[in-house]
């Protein structure tokens, strides 16, 4: 009568457990260093998005600027309101109103602002090729380059500042852009009480990374 020997092992049994084990460790550790790598890419991503915001919030309009033109970029008419006024006082002989939605007229624009036709007509002109913040630095681009410019007055929201520069500067090298940022209010007590601006400010971020990624690498983005 043959007996079971419980000392002995099956040899391809302690293999599969020895493997199984393995194999846990090791899907143990790329989980442990995926997640240090989220950590990593979190933490970089706050500390860059802390330095956005800080460079956004203590940007201000200089005083008396003056420049060979003026370019406002489309998306509030308190730019336009400001751009033209800077027109009016003489910061730049020509003003381009870029990324102008092509139902919108100058007249229209005109008269929201409350200009003079005469201002209008002779020193102001209306871009309606732009589409984004890229599409702006284009047709910025080509009309600096019709009149020869050489300084430009920038008139932009200051959490759009960075970003306009970014795409204006890798347009046009030979153009030197003065920042004139319309001032939307990022205090800490706004961004507090409003969750909006704290959404907008963190896209803006991220195109503002998207855009020097694609700087650095490029890579068309």
């Amino acid at each position: 009568m043959m007996t079971h020997d419980a000392g002995l092992t099956d040899p391809a049994g302690g293999g599969a457990v020895e493997r199984r084990g393995l194999g846990m460790r090791v899907i143990r550790h790329i989980l442990r260093v995926f997640f240090y790598l989220i950590i990593t890419a979190l933490a970089l991503f706050a500390g860059g998005f802390a330095v956005f915001y800080q460079n956004v919030a203590s940007l201000a309009p200089p005083d008396n600027p003056k420049a060979d033109a003026i370019v406002v970029l489309t998306g509030g008419y308190q730019r336009i309101d400001q751009a033209v006024e800077l027109l009016s006082k003489g910061a730049g002989e020509r003003l381009l109103i870029s990324g102008v939605n092509p139902a919108t007229t100058g007249n229209h624009i005109r008269l929201l602002t409350r200009s003079s036709n005469d201002l209008f007509e002779c020193c102001v002109d209306i871009g309606h090729e732009a589409l984004d913040t890229t599409g702006n630095a284009t047709e910025t681009a080509r009309w600096i380059r019709s009149r020869g410019y050489k300084s430009i007055i920038l008139v932009t929201n200051n959490y759009h500042m960075p970003r306009s520069l970014a795409e204006l500067e890798r347009t046009d090298h030979g153009t030197d852009f003065i920042p004139y940022p319309v001032e939307t209010d990022v205090s800490p007590s706004e961004l507090a009480s409003n969750p909006l601006l704290i959404r907008t400010l963190a896209a803006e971020y991220v195109k503002y990374l998207l855009v020097v990624s694609r700087d650095w690498t490029g890579i068309p983005i």
